[in-house]
């Protein structure tokens, strides 16, 4: 199935079902990335004194095209997951890698969003693992 230097796998139901699986969740993160870059954007000029980060100050534009930006890459490679191509599979693993680490200290405040945010995020880096990556020529990415 497959060996060392030439990682190749066939696409059984099992691998669609959980690549599908992978891929929409990160269509969806894209999504609502692109709707927090909108938020960022319409209430750019609104935010208050009080609100501020260590990385852009006082600018929810610049988070705004940050968010839009990370969204457009997310919706790309969930499309690109499903046709078997390598750089999704990485990028949906970094991604999910960070958003779990980035869920982790909200546990206090929101237990069972926070255990059921990372079990999804754990899921799609286990999708991208386990059945991600290059497939034998002429395997149709949906069996």
């Amino acid at each position: 199935m497959s060996d060392y230097y030439g990682d190749t796998r066939a696409m059984t139901p099992r691998a669609a079902g959980w690549l599908s699986f992978a891929a929409a969740l990160l269509v969806v993160s894209g999504v609502f990335k692109i709707l927090d870059a909108l938020w960022a954007f319409k209430y750019d000029d609104d935010v208050s004194s009080e609100v501020q980060t260590v990385l852009f100050e006082h600018d929810l534009a610049s988070w705004g095209w940050l968010w839009l930006g990370v969204g457009i890459v997310l919706i790309a490679a969930g499309f690109a997951v499903i046709s078997g191509a390598q750089w999704a599979r990485w990028v949906g693993i970094v991604a999910a890698s960070v958003a779990t680490m980035l869920f982790l200290p909200w546990i206090y405040y929101q237990p069972l969003w926070t255990i059921l945010s990372v079990t999804l995020a754990v899921l799609v880096i286990y999708a991208l693992a386990a059945y991600g990556g290059q497939r034998e020529p002429g395997t149709p990415a949906s069996a």
